[in-house]
Parts: C-alpha cells; structure tokens; sequence
C-alpha cells in the first residue's frame, strides 16, 4: 500500500533555501519521526505534506494520489499542533465533533434552531455524536466530553487534540512537536499512549521533533534532517549504530558520543589519540574522526589514560565526565554502579572502546567502514574464511 512519497521538494523564504531538494517514501501505516535542530526544515516539510505551505518545487503523493496541487482541506490528513488548537468556548465532545459536522453538515443544518427544521439532520448529528463517542473510549477521555478545555490538564488536552483527528478517519495523522508543552513525566506516558494509539488505530503518522528521544522510542523510521537536507533515513537502530555522517553521530545519542582524533596506519590500523584498537579502515590512511559512544568505553588495563572530572549517579547507571591526561579532548564514559565502585577511589583511569563499536569518519564527515584486525589478517593472508567481514 501506498503511504507518502516526498519527490525532490524544494522551498525558499526570500534568500534562505529552507528545503534543498528532500525526497522520502513512508509505508503505509509507518510512524515516521522527522528529527533535526531548530530551523532544519522539519515543520515547513510537514506543513508542506498537509497543504499549509506550497512548495516551490517537487512533488507530494498520499496514499497514491498526487496531492500537490490540492488545499489542506482536500489532502484528507489530520495534524496535530504543538498548542493543541481548540476552542475556549466549546465542550470537549464539541471540539472533537467539529471536524465531522463542518464536513457533514449544511451551513443551515449547523445553525442552532433552523438545523432541527431540516430532514435527516438529527440522524446526521446522532452518527456523529456515536463516532466521537468511539474515539473518546479509546482515548480514555469519555468522562471530560462536557468540559471545555481550560479545565483540562495538559495531557487531557493533548487527547481531545488527538481525538479530533481521529474522528476523521484520515489517511496521515501530522504531528508538530505536540507533546513539548508537556512536563518531563507527562511527556514520557504520551510517548506510550502514541504509540499504543497508531497500533490501534494503524493511520500514516509523521512526527515532527526536536527531542531525538522521543524519535528514537516511538518511530518505525526516522529521517535525521539538518540545513534544509536529510542526511539520513532508517531504523532508529541503524541511525544510532551506523550513522552515515558525523553530524548524525553528533546529534542522535544522550550523552553525545565522543569523538576523537584518530588515525589510520598503513596498513589502515586505527589508533585513537596514539592508542592502538583493533580495527582496520580497509584502503584507508591518514587522519581520521573516531567515535566512541559513552556505553562502549569500559575500564580496561592497556588504553586510553584519562582524567575523572565530574560524575554523575543515575541509578542504574554512572556518567564520568573526564579528559585525556594531555588535558584535550573531553569524554564521557558509561559505567554501571559496580564497575564505578570498582574505580571510584581513581582520579586517573584507563580506558579502551569494546571490540567492534568505533565509529570512524573522513575529512568530508563521511563514515568509512571498519573491519577487525581478524579479518584483516585472513585478507591480507589469503586465507579462505566463511566468515563475512565485521563491518562496524
């Protein structure tokens, strides 16, 4: 089935090209997130995909129909905004309604006292007040229809926002940051109720944020966007454990993961900040950017020497800020509890990366492919193997 196919779009305000030439397919029934820093270009593509914004060139398809040229209102998705959008002076079910009976309904069936002199309009109200009724039983918010929303909680609200999109029945739900009004502990349940949502409810969704969390947790697919380009587009898994570029390996990870000077021998041996790994960058020699995620340092005999500055006790896990002893690059370090106390009395450490988990990249920021110092050796012995190279 088809979902929302993005062909080379483009959009300019003035001089500043805000989207350079984007081009994305999402499957039918995915949760996509869109994720990237302020003023990436996030929400002028997902305005873009809704009909808000024109684009300047390119084509947008949903569900198979080229929709490009057609208004928001004809494109039949439903967005969801960061401020929630709903009227002060209507009720909770009234919010959720109005969608269907701005659809269903004549300008004089909608009137308060002609609309009950028309035929067939209270039948037409009945079936509406039913559907937002379905909706409200799978939001848990069936209670709340006769409150309006300043009596709402944040979260509360959120429901209602979504639950008139879904009295629609749409083929795309748009989402634009809708859960950053929320508090820490709200936004952490919204994210599960979401996700529990689209498997039930199995609509299109495109998320648009900033928090690289909530991309990671809630989406099928994730496409990491930067100065108006997506630099990457997969499985948050892949995302976080290949990264394409270095500025994906910045942005996607809390902590941030470290990234050290490096350097590839001769025969491509990598060594980082002068300590020898085991990791080969095949045909590759010179300088290189090394990145260690804070997870795959561990406390090791024979590695890289550095200085414990600050830490800090998470529960199940301990973060140690530190430098390397030339007193250069910073690093953060992953630990649990029982390795911490195994070296809390330390203000110097030893550590070295868990074989197979650099990451390396060029002078361009492009990520090179690493092999073992095993898999190397069999190359270079001609020795035939059936193992596959370890690409890391």
């Amino acid at each position: 089935m088809a979902g929302i196919v993005l062909d080379r779009i483009e959009k300019a305000f003035g001089e500043t090209r805000v989207l350079k030439g984007v081009s994305l397919g999402f499957d039918a029934g995915a949760f996509v997130s869109l994720v990237g820093p302020s003023g990436c270009g996030k929400t002028t593509l997902l305005r873009i995909i809704a009909g808000l914004e024109r684009a300047d060139a390119g084509m947008v398809s949903i569900a198979g129909r080229d929709v490009t040229g057609l208004r928001a209102a004809d494109r039949d998705v439903a967005m969801v905004f960061q401020n929630y959008a709903l009227y002060p002076h209507m009720t909770v079910e009234q919010n959720m309604a109005l969608p269907l009976v701005m659809r269903r309904l004549s300008a004089v069936e909608r009137a308060p006292f002609l609309g009950r002199l028309v035929s067939g309009t209270g039948e037409r109200r009945t079936a509406i007040k039913a559907e937002v009724a379905e909706a409200a039983k799978l939001l848990s918010i069936g209670h709340l229809m006769e409150r309006r929303p300043g009596q709402l909680s944040g979260g509360q609200r959120q429901r209602v926002a979504l639950g008139r999109a879904i009295v629609r029945h749409p083929k795309a739900f748009l989402m634009d940051e809708p859960l950053s009004n929320l508090d820490a502990a709200l936004r952490h349940d919204m994210r599960r109720e979401l996700v529990d949502l689209h498997k039930r409810v199995g609509v299109t969704t495109v998320y648009v944020t900033h928090d690289q969390a909530e991309a990671m947790t809630m989406s099928d697919r994730v496409a990491v966007m930067l100065g108006g380009n997506v630099l990457q587009f997969g499985s948050p898994r892949e995302v976080y454990e290949q990264p394409a570029t270095i500025e994906v390996a910045k942005f996607i990870g809390s902590p941030r993961i470290n990234i050290l000077p490096g350097e590839a021998g001769a025969e491509g041996r990598i060594s980082v900040v002068g300590a020898a790994t085991d990791a080969v960058a095949p045909r590759t020699t010179g300088k290189l950017d090394i990145g260690i995620r804070p997870e795959h340092l561990v406390i090791a005999d024979d590695g890289l020497a550095i200085i414990v500055r600050h830490v800090e006790f998470l529960g199940s896990e301990v973060l140690v800020y530190a430098r390397d002893t030339s007193g250069g690059d910073h690093l953060t370090v992953r630990l649990d509890p029982q390795a911490w106390e195994r070296a809390a009395s330390h203000e110097t450490l030893t550590v070295a990366p868990q074989p197979g988990k650099l990451l390396a990249f060029d002078a361009a920021g492009n990520r090179v492919g690493l092999i073992s110092t095993e898999t190397a050796a069999q190359v270079q012995a001609h020795v035939p193997s059936r193992r596959v190279p370890r690409y890391v």
